[in-house]
């Protein structure tokens, strides 16, 4: 009887994956900015912010599902399953330090990844109520601290932020990484944590259920939607992006059209109004709720679609259930084309990767194997809390 609806949406979680996989591509390939303007092009429309962001959501809803799903795990369950998550997140990270070392103009995420799932241990064991109060907690004050703690930071660590991907050697600069890592670089920990929070609620849910997946998309539509047109409202009529042209910063940059495509580069200290933008990575309110809106939607929309068709979105689901490879794949291509004269045709070259993307994950689907990777993090995963389990028998 249960079989099938935990197969369904696993499915779901796949697909969603998957497209969280294929909005980071275009957003790493396609330019975000028209050519010669300041026009922001679809790609930027579409996936910038919400693609990683969906990312880290899935990701907690990874976190729910392997910690006990709708009711969490307690005891020694509990305790191998978070021994297990702390391998899986040091692999992860590891491989993002190895990936940092690539020339390539990518904000890599797997290090931020693995620190986040270690920040998030101690939320696993939390039922759907008491995280729907950390979440909403934490999407409201997370960028308050995160303002008022930069300028500190700015003054007391130098530099302040790593200016590119971490690699091993920045372990002999502590300081300067833990500052990039929660507070100053591409995806601030600190502002993260809340989408990983909100996907560890979607995780506690029954998933399988058409009232939830329906309540994922209405809900996640009117949370995207409403802090869309909050920040609007707040820059507009009244009168935030006018006092924000009027800081350093804000005088210098082409504003109103980076709130389309992202603030990276943008010192956004000086005025409260900063925490009324919803830029994609701007890590403030309306930009989270609205990127965490966006994640639940997509979330439950997959969740529906292939809710009597399992295999209805294999197109996203076959390479979503091997992203972390697919993804370190992807760096390296890209690292590779970024050195080649003259540069390829984005457009081709994303269709390209697309297409062999799927055409693994059907492969590694059809041999019923997992990307290497991902045999590697789970396999690792498994021991640790095989051995926690162990130990105690």
């Amino acid at each position: 009887m249960h079989t099938k609806p935990v197969s369904r949406r696993l499915t779901g979680i796949d697909a969603a994956r998957g497209v969280a996989l294929f909005g980071m591509m275009s957003t790493h390939v396609v330019p975000l900015y028209v050519p010669g303007t300041v026009e922001a092009t679809w790609t930027a429309l579409l996936f910038a912010g919400r693609a990683s962001a969906l990312f880290a959501v899935v990701a907690g809803i990874g976190l729910a599902l392997l910690t006990g799903g709708r009711a969490p795990h307690r005891g020694l369950t509990l305790s191998a399953d978070r021994r297990g998550i702390a391998v899986r997140a040091l692999i992860i990270a590891g491989i993002g330090l190895l990936l940092g070392a690539l020339e390539t103009n990518i904000a890599i995420i797997l290090f931020h990844y693995g620190v986040l799932f270690l920040v998030a241990l101690p939320f696993t064991g939390l039922r759907a109520r008491a995280l729907a109060t950390w979440a909403a907690g934490w999407l409201l004050l997370s960028p308050i601290a995160a303002y008022l703690l930069r300028p500190v930071v700015s003054a007391s660590v130098y530099p302040p932020a790593l200016g590119g991907n971490p690699v091993f050697e920045h372990f002999l600069v502590p300081q300067v990484l833990a500052a990039d890592i929660f507070l100053t670089g591409y995806y601030p920990v600190l502002q993260w944590l809340s989408l990983i929070l909100v996907g560890l609620l979607i995780g506690r849910l029954d998933l399988g259920r058409l009232g939830i997946q329906l309540a994922l998309i209405g809900g996640g539509v009117v949370a995207a939607v409403g802090a869309k047109l909050i920040s609007a409202q707040l820059l507009g009529a009244g009168g935030g992006l006018a006092a924000l042209l009027q800081t350093p910063d804000g005088s210098q940059y082409p504003l109103e059209a980076m709130l389309d495509v992202g603030l990276a580069g943008i010192d956004q200290s000086g005025s409260w109004w900063w925490l009324a933008v919803s830029a994609p990575h701007a890590g403030t309110t309306p930009d989270l709720v609205h990127v965490a809106g966006c994640a639940a939607a997509v979330v439950g929309l997959c969740l529906l679609l292939t809710r009597r068709f399992p295999l209805a979105l294999v197109p996203l689901s076959a390479p979503g259930a091997m992203t972390l490879t697919l993804y370190s794949l992807h760096v390296c291509v890209m690292s590779w084309t970024d050195q080649l004269e003259p540069l390829p045709d984005p457009l081709l070259l994303l269709w390209v990767q697309i297409v062999i993307a799927i055409a693994v994950g059907v492969l590694f689907q059809r041999i019923h194997s997992r990307g290497p990777l991902e045999l590697l993090t789970s396999g690792a995963s498994g021991a640790a809390r095989q051995g926690v389990l162990e130990r105690q028998r």
